[in-house]
């Protein structure tokens, strides 16, 4: 299996991604263990002192006034966890909860939060016995990071609260940790607060959309090279000199992986041959590359993004080790996180919509340029596609409601000590809604255009094209013929292009696209 090593420079979206999805174990550094030491050391020094330092011997949030005695310390980081762990609603992905805690021990091993070695050896422990916490959907508001998640988390280092076991089965997390010899974390001055610190939750999500979304926009320049196809099209528009006078990377990419479908096309360009010639396509077909293109942009920024955070330490206060002090400071906050959470969402909203009207495009008779009614195999007795677009558009309608930003949004809490909130893990969930609807969409208009491609009597796909429509009907998808029973039909053609299959069918032929 896999081992991801955590060190004190932060980690990478692909170890992220292999803790999370794939289960990869974990291991602390030496230089991270060392770090650990070094700045435990520095709170140590602290709460001997009479002088009051936050996180360490005071209160927090509003309730950082009252300075905490030594004997009362120990309870007081027990207490934050406890009260914290006050989320509600259903559980979150498993996955989900493995990045945040992932990443909340990558935070732990930059040696800027001063817990002791052995609590983040726990966390590795607790990730590679694969028992994940229960973490419920509402609690965060992105500031002071996501508090609610990962107090859940917190709450089972400490022994207490539910978590999942390897099994699947939710079970108290005091006996999962039992069975897997690991020893319940007593925690000590500032352990508490270093657990619940920070932008795990939202990140995670974050990474994971970015690799999801990546997948989507490679099979979004495939179903719509495919649309064109079917609609006999014209790929003369997808010509780089053209992109090359407008050079926003993205488009090139999208419009060069449309090329390299459509390369050896039989169906492009006759709609010159038309009785009424068409001058050009519409606008979804036409500026498909120009719409995905953007959305690509839009991604390579949320990667910058991601990046800057998996390099920093989010904690308040914070160890700085070369100065033997403890500062506190506002980099928990959510902003630059939930920003880009939001911008993905809407950009993943404009090209389910863009698909969308390609897909109605090829069922309407009036515009699909000679292909039956809804691609039926007997129109009026058969209503072939039609409702399969209903669902389409649907869920069309459902990512313009994700599309509005949560972080535009603030709500104050703490007694106005936290007045100003960025709303990043809720920007997350909604963006994991319309990643899932993005796919099924997808899955639509390949469903169409795949079919409608087919019915073109006489014409020769791409070989590209034929590969696609090929691995899509050995993978159980049928093709033109009565109507039948869809949504089976359908939910294969969703795994199909969820698992990458369409891309991998595809690149068979073409090589790589980017």
């Amino acid at each position: 299996m896999h081992t991801v090593v955590v060190g004190t420079s932060g980690t990478t979206a692909a170890d992220v991604i292999a803790v999370a999805r794939e289960g990869a174990r974990v291991e602390l550094s030496d230089d991270a263990r060392t770090a650990l030491a070094a700045a435990r050391s520095i709170i140590d020094a602290l709460a001997a002192r009479p002088e009051p330092v936050y996180g360490v011997s005071t209160g927090f949030g509003a309730l950082a006034v009252r300075h905490i005695g030594p004997d009362l310390r120990g309870q007081l980081q027990r207490n934050i966890v406890r009260s914290h762990a006050a989320g509600m609603g259903p559980h979150v992905e498993r996955e989900v909860v493995r990045a945040l805690m992932f990443l909340r021990l990558k935070t732990l091993c930059s040696g800027h939060t001063g817990v002791r070695p052995e609590v983040a050896q726990t966390i590795a422990d607790v990730l590679n016995a694969g028992i994940t916490p229960v973490v419920h959907e509402y609690g965060s508001l992105g500031c002071s990071g996501d508090l609610a998640p990962l107090s859940h988390c917190a709450l089972a280092l400490m022994g207490e609260g539910d978590a999942e076991g390897p099994d699947g089965r939710v079970r108290p997390a005091a006996e999962l940790l039992a069975e897997h010899g690991i020893e319940p974390v007593e925690l000590r001055e500032k352990e508490g607060l270093a657990l619940l610190n920070g932008t795990d939750g939202m990140l995670g999500m974050l990474i994971m959309a970015i690799a999801d979304l990546q997948r989507l926009y490679v099979s979004a320049d495939i179903t719509a090279a495919l649309s064109l196809e079917a609609l006999l099209g014209t790929d003369r528009v997808l010509a780089p000199e053209l992109h090359a006078i407008r050079p926003h990377p993205g488009q090139s990419v999208s419009a060069a992986n449309m090329s390299a479908v459509l390369k050896g096309s039989g169906l492009v360009g006759h709609f010159q041959q038309d009785e009424a010639p068409r001058v050009q396509d519409a606008y979804s077909v036409r500026c498909a590359p120009q719409v995905a293109g953007a959305g690509r942009d839009t991604l390579a920024h949320a990667r910058l993004v991601a990046g800057r955070e998996l390099a920093a330490a989010v904690d308040n206060p914070v160890v700085l080790p070369d100065e033997g002090r403890v500062e506190s400071n506002g980099n928990f906050h959510g902003a630059p996180v939930a920003y880009v959470l939001d911008f993905l969402a809407i950009v993943a909203a404009d090209l389910g919509s863009i698909a969308e009207r390609r897909t109605d495009r090829l069922l309407d008779k009036n515009r699909s340029h000679g292909l039956p009614p809804f691609l039926a195999d007997d129109p009026g007795v058969d209503s072939g596609l039609m409702i399969a677009q209903y669902t389409q558009a649907a869920l069309v309608s459902e990512m313009k409601r994700l599309a509005v930003p949560a972080s535009a949004d603030s709500i104050p809490s703490s007694a106005m000590q936290e007045d100003h909130v960025s709303m990043g893990w809720s920007a997350a969930r909604k963006l994991r809604t319309a990643v899932d609807a993005l796919g099924r969409i997808i899955a639509v208009e390949l469903y169409a255009a795949t079919r409608a491609i087919e019915l073109r009597d006489g014409l020769t796909p791409a070989p590209a094209s034929r590969a696609a429509v090929d691995a899509l009907r050995a993978a159980g998808a049928q093709g033109p013929g009565p109507d039948r029973f869809l949504a089976p039909d359908l939910a294969v053609v969703e795994a199909f292009v969820r698992d990458g299959e369409l891309i991998a069918a595809v690149e068979r032929i073409t090589g790589p696209l980017a």
